[in-house]
């Protein structure tokens, strides 16, 4: 996998949260700058050390 994407909503109770389109990856936070760490660390989380993809997209709605 060369690219993932995620759907970044601002969350009612503040701050944002974002899903990975095709992959069960779900993560918030109360900043942009700490919504984008935790966007890292659950790519991580999730794929281990194989098939990291090198592009990140994050798409506003």
């Amino acid at each position: 996998m060369t690219e993932i994407t995620f759907l970044v909503q601002e969350a009612e109770e503040g701050g944002y949260t974002a899903r990975a389109l095709g992959k069960s990856i779900f993560t918030e936070g109360d900043t942009m700058i700490e919504l984008k760490s935790n966007i890292k660390e659950a790519i991580l989380c999730y794929f281990g050390d194989t098939d990291i993809p090198q592009l990140t997209h994050l798409h506003f709605v």
